[in-house]
């Protein structure tokens, strides 16, 4: 009796999905196995870095993975050839380097493949093409790592001495925090100017249209310049009184080229301002369009990696594009277009993000995508076909008007504006606001007829808080972070409590402020964005094998923690407790007020016999209700972090009552596989919500 040969070739990735997605492509010589992320990572509960020693980081195996590395190690054993194909990131490279670090790969033929979508030929090709580890990526995440945990692990327990324990710093989080704080104080400071714009309703010998005066006497009006009632009643009437005519009408033609593909960065922020996801929710839902979805049960990778800063766009992807739009609109619908990015950091052999075939066309494949999934399928897929379509082609029409007022023999310039699309071009699939302006035909040195006046009073407005849109674009802008961490950053500085978001804009907390004021003022450069962003090119010049690895971290490392013993000595603690006339209700003795990382408290001083606690909100007497990114399963509402009476957070639903939604632990965004529960955070794993469900 025969046997089946054993396969003698193991596929390692990331996760069980893409697995699932990458073994239809391949026969039965390969065997596909998943490390489910990281299998490594620095301790928890301490340093994990000899300083003294170059930095060597003391690498741990958490528990919640020995039993994947013990089975990936016995499938490696029983291998001839063994190929690492997470992703072509700094992380995916990582991953690689820690796994060929703990598998058996003497007498082993090892390869890294690696590919930006998950279809059959990017993978066949992969294969064919297959290269070494690049030890430069590795370094640059590992540079990353330790940076971040010298900072975190080192300031954070200075944080603890003089605010109060449960504080953070970190990298990345602190320069953020700093932009949201210091928006909040430009808007506290702020003070409102009144200003007046007016318009006129004039009118030819039939039709209505409006004017908005533009310039006094030859001077154009600025924003500010009309800046009170009476010299707007003064306007008024002298333009009451005003003979007008037409003096110019310029006609042209504007050509709007059509937006590049996404970028990370620049879908994050489409995806918050059309259809308010989260940072976090955009990465979770691109991630599971990239690794695959089953469509007429085939796992089908729905579109190309979702980490990447390049425009470039595949010639098989070009032309695809051109013969569907040629199909679908006609020939003079598309055209060709090429863009470059502006990062300089941007892997240019990468593509942006786009589908992986044109032909899924977002209505086709709807049935096999969640509500949510196919809101960014769409949204990637049209912004990439309307990247290779013809210009929007707008006629514009602008109309100078003299109103002569003869008495004081002031002038008046009114202007009124015309807009008309004359072809939709990219915008028929990608539709964009656009206000058409109708104006009625008019000619030069024609008389015009004052139906009415109509002036307007303003304010000043304050700078906006940021939202997450915004928030990306600044980090962008600065040179924070990489697109790839921001959802990582902005999660972090609401976890800590140091920000909520209000009507989806970012307000710091009076813990994020007292933080945000001891490092500005102690540790200037951890929240410098310059040198931040010095630090994040640094990274890049490890990664392209242009940097010093050890010289990069001594450079931040030695005169930091000189600094950090320095100030240890020279700040003071922030807070002392507060006597009040209270009792324990439980045991009678005195309660004082505490502040801690999430407001202030009411503590019994019987401590430790006795915990009683009663929280009084935030530092400013709030209570606390965040939200942290995940719809409600229920009703699609928001899920938000709660506290109860007696101080213990929970999480539910911000639309209670009328949602009853709760659970105790942290949901994250993932159903479970069996019973479609809501998955949560239980300490070193992650499990289902629903207590019947094993």
């Amino acid at each position: 009796m025969s046997t089946k040969k054993e396969k003698k070739k193991l596929i390692i990735v990331e996760s069980p999905t893409k697995a699932k997605t990458i073994a239809r492509f391949l026969g039965d010589d390969f065997l596909i196995e998943s490390s489910q992320g990281h299998i490594r990572d620095l301790p928890k509960g301490k340093l994990g870095i000899d300083v003294e020693n170059n930095f060597t980081a003391q690498y741990v195996t958490p528990t919640i993975k020995k039993k994947i590395v013990s089975k990936l190690k016995k499938l490696a054993e029983k291998s001839d050839e063994i190929y690492f194909a997470t992703d072509e990131d700094r992380e995916g490279e990582a991953i690689a380097w820690h796994l060929s670090q703990l598998l058996p790969t003497e007498n082993k033929i090892i390869r890294r493949i690696a590919f930006h979508e998950i279809t059959e030929n990017a993978i066949k090709e992969s294969l064919k093409n297959p290269r070494e580890i690049d030890f430069n990526l590795f370094q640059a995440q590992q540079a990353r790592r330790i940076l971040d945990r010298l900072v975190g692990y080192k300031l954070s327990p200075l944080l603890w001495k003089k605010i109060f324990k449960g504080l953070s710093a970190g990298r990345v989080q602190s320069p953020t925090l700093r932009l949201i704080v210091e928006r909040e104080k430009e808007i506290e400071k702020f003070k409102p100017k009144e200003y007046w714009s007016i318009k006129a309703i004039l009118k030819n010998d039939e039709e209505e249209f409006e004017a908005k005066l533009v310039k006094i006497n030859g001077k154009n009006l600025e924003k500010l310049s009309i800046n009170s009632k009476d010299e707007t009643e003064k306007l008024i009437r002298d333009l009451e009184q005003a003979n007008y005519e037409i003096e110019k009408i310029k006609n042209k033609q504007l050509n709007k080229r059509s937006l590049p593909p996404f970028t990370t960065s620049t879908l994050q922020q489409e995806a918050n301002k059309k259809l308010g996801f989260s940072v976090k929710q955009t990465m979770m839902i691109a991630q599971q369009l990239y690794e695959g979805i089953s469509l007429t049960n085939k796992n089908t990778g729905l579109i190309t990696y979702m980490r990447t800063d390049s425009l470039n766009l595949s010639y098989q992807f070009l032309n695809e594009a051109e013969n569907l739009i040629t199909k679908e609109f006609g020939k003079k619908y598309h055209h060709l277009q090429t863009y470059k990015t502006k990062s300089k950091s941007a892997q240019e052999a990468h593509e942006a993000i786009r589908p992986t075939f044109c032909e899924n066309n977002p209505e086709k494949i709807a049935s096999f995508l969640n509500k949510n999934q196919w809101k960014l399928y769409n949204l990637i897929w049209q912004r990439a076909i309307a990247s290779q379509m013809a210009d929007e082609i707008l006629d514009s029409t602008t109309i100078e008007i003299k109103a002569n007022y003869i008495k004081d023999k002031s002038e008046y310039e009114l202007r009124a504006s015309g807009l008309k699309i004359n072809f939709d071009g990219w915008i028929k699939i990608y539709p964009e606001k656009q206000q058409e302006n109708y104006l009625p035909k008019l000619e030069e040195k024609q008389k015009l007829n004052l139906k009415s006046i109509e002036p307007n009073q303003h304010f000043t407005e304050p700078p906006p808080r940021y939202n997450e849109a915004t928030l990306v674009k600044t980090l962008e802008e600065y040179g924070i972070g990489r697109p790839s961490t921001y959802a990582p950053i902005i999660s972090t500085i609401q976890n800590r409590n140091y920000a909520i978001k209000q009507q989806r804009s970012f307000i710091p907390t009076e813990t994020g402020i007292l933080v945000n004021n001891l490092l500005s003022e102690h540790f200037h450069q951890i929240v410098d964005y310059q040198f931040t962003a010095q630090m994040e090119n640094d990274l890049d010049k490890i990664a392209q094998g242009e940097g010093d690895y050890l010289k990069m971290l001594n450079d931040f490392y030695q005169p930091f923690i000189k600094n950090l013993k320095m100030k240890e000595e020279q700040i003071q603690k922030n807070f002392n407790d507060e006597k009040t006339e209270e009792k324990c209700p439980e045991c009678g003795e005195p309660l004082v007020i505490k502040t801690g990382r999430f407001g202030k408290f009411l503590a019994c001083t019987g401590f430790p016999k006795c915990h009683y606690t009663k929280s009084l909100g935030d530092l400013k007497g709030n209570p606390n209700s965040q939200e942290i990114g995940i719809p409600c399963p229920k009703c699609q509402g928001e899920i938000v972090k709660k506290k109860t009476k007696k101080g213990k957070f929970f999480f539910g639903c911000s639309k209670w009552p009328k949602c009853d939604f709760a659970v105790w632990d942290e949901p994250v965004a993932e159903k479970c596989p069996k019973c479609r529960s809501i998955m949560v955070k239980k300490k070193d794993s992650i499990q289902c919500s629903n207590k019947d469900c094993k």
